[in-house]
């Protein structure tokens, strides 16, 4: 009769210990209740379920467990336990979220930068273009005629004083229009040619006009054009353009041509 009583006993006291694990312990239903809300956080929250959903399953699954735990056999802590363990699921989820989307951020950004200065140098670009091709109608408006060697520019004698090679001052704004048009066409070279009336001696004559067209070419350099674009040519009193009967005529065949090359470098042949 006292085993009997002892084991009715036993089992009292077993019940008794399941039914304080099944009792409510308010911490550990505060972390459930809490873990419940992050949970429900970020599964509601597209961004994390595309960016982290293994991280969101883990705290789905430790959430379950500490809710099983609360329900049927668990302790608090245990409850506790893994109520932390999904709420740490959840934050790891978020944090990560945030982490990807601030590198999506930052190559979108990235990606509109480089759009931007694509589109800027673009628009350069174009400006430059359009700045060449107005040049280019500057260039032609300059006296130019097409000839067998190529597209030519004349400078008249007023250019410099008699018999120097020095070229004036009124010089400038031509010579700065033909060098901002050969950098805004870098393969194109030039040639520049010297002539001279009939007066004065042969070998004078020569030395005048390459001492004249050597000083055109001395500028361009001076101003940033690479001396290998330039040839320069002294004919003397070779090839006028008007009969040396009159002093205007004379006039005339004092000057200094520069013959342009064609977009692809090809200058025309030099004179015999």
């Amino acid at each position: 009769m006292r085993l009997m009583i002892r084991g009715l006993s036993c089992v009292l006291l077993v019940g008794s210990a399941a039914m304080g694990g099944c009792a409510s312990h308010p911490d550990s239903d505060v972390a459930l209740q809490q873990a419940s809300s992050d949970f429900q956080k970020v599964k509601e929250d597209s961004n994390v379920l595309r960016i982290a959903p293994k991280d969101v399953i883990r705290a789905g699954e430790s959430l379950a467990r500490a809710d099983r735990f609360s329900s049927y056999w668990g302790s608090g802590s245990d409850v506790a336990h893994y109520a932390y363990l999904s709420q740490r699921y959840s934050a790891i989820a978020r944090e990560h979220t945030e982490q990807v989307l601030n590198e999506e951020r930052g190559a979108k950004l990235e990606l509109e930068r480089q759009r931007l200065q694509l589109a800027l140098r673009e628009a350069k670009l174009l400006s430059v273009q359009q700045q060449g091709k107005w040049l280019e109608e500057q260039i032609i408006s300059l006296a130019t005629t097409q000839t067998d060697r190529g597209l030519v520019m004349t400078l008249g004698d007023m250019l410099f004083d008699t018999g120097e090679a020095e070229l004036k001052r009124s010089a400038n704004r031509t010579v700065l229009k033909i060098v901002q048009f050969l950098q805004l066409n870098p393969k194109r070279v030039v040639r520049i040619e010297g002539y001279t009336d009939n007066t004065g001696g042969e070998q004078e004559n020569i030395k005048l006009s390459r001492d004249r067209a050597q000083a055109v070419a001395d500028v361009l350099v001076d101003l940033g054009i690479d001396e290998k674009r330039i040839q320069v040519e002294g004919y003397g009193d070779q090839y006028p353009v008007e009969v040396n009967a009159s002093e205007r005529g004379r006039a005339q065949n004092r000057r200094v041509e520069i013959v342009f090359s064609d977009e692809k470098g090809q200058l025309g042949a030099a004179r015999g």
